[in-house]
């Protein structure tokens, strides 16, 4: 059944929901919230965007223009009617398009930042896929991979342009390696918990052909956080 929620707690946002499917995670509020926005203007591509949270999050943030990529259609028509029920249809402009063909529509080095919360599973074949197939292309590496996602970053972001992602601790090497591959140096590392103070979340800052050096910030325990809104600092991003 499609509803129609409040985004969490940011004021005069509404997100349309699948409830026996696609839903928006925290990941993609944490994420949304870690992005420095610059203060000139600047053109901003959200992957893998689902039911469009990062947008529309952003949008609360600055007026630049973002672009984003989803590749489900069910999912993106539920984007797309978010966008329209908040009234940023001038602002947010979403595809339905799987976005390994983002050459088809957009030239190299166009975007200032990119997002992306993307399947955070490598597909086996031993994988425990959902049966759910909207929940299988989200959460696993079924139509996108990961190297996938550095390639189509280092081409299409313009330089000392910067890429954020939100990811699973267990493939922090992976990331590392594929980003020094595609010359995507980290800048910044967030550590994310809840009660027990295992790691479960990992937000990392990227910068194309930046010189090396990696801040870490103080870990970040959400578990008794009532809302998401402002919790880095600039100095965090």
């Amino acid at each position: 059944m499609i509803v129609k929620n409040d985004l969490y707690d940011y004021p005069h946002r509404y997100i349309y929901q699948d409830t026996d499917g696609f839903k928006f995670s925290i990941d993609s509020l944490l994420l949304a919230e870690f992005v420095k926005l610059p203060k000139k203007d600047g053109i901003i591509l959200d992957m893998c965007t689902g039911n469009a949270p990062i947008p529309l999050v952003l949008s609360t943030k600055t007026k630049n223009k973002i672009y984003a990529f989803e590749i489900q259609k069910a999912v993106y028509d539920l984007a797309k009617d978010s966008v329209s029920l908040n009234g940023l249809d001038d602002q947010i402009e979403i595809y339905n398009n799987d976005v390994l063909d983002i050459d088809k529509i957009f030239p190299g080095k166009y975007f200032d930042i990119i997002t992306c919360n993307p399947p955070y599973f490598v597909t086996t074949s031993t994988s425990q896929l959902n049966k759910n197939d909207y929940l299988t292309i989200a959460r696993h590496e079924v139509k996108i991979k990961l190297d996938d996602i550095f390639r189509i970053v280092s081409t299409h972001l313009k330089e000392n342009g910067h890429f954020y992602m939100v990811h699973r601790p267990e493939r922090l090497d992976e990331i590392i390696l594929t980003s020094e591959k595609y010359k995507l140096k980290m800048k910044v590392f967030q550590v994310i918990t809840t009660k027990n103070n295992i790691p479960f979340m990992i937000l990392c800052h990227f910068q194309k052909h930046a010189k090396h050096g990696i801040r870490f910030n103080p870990i970040l325990d959400i578990s008794n956080l009532k809302s998401y809104q402002n919790i880095f600092s600039k100095e965090d991003k």
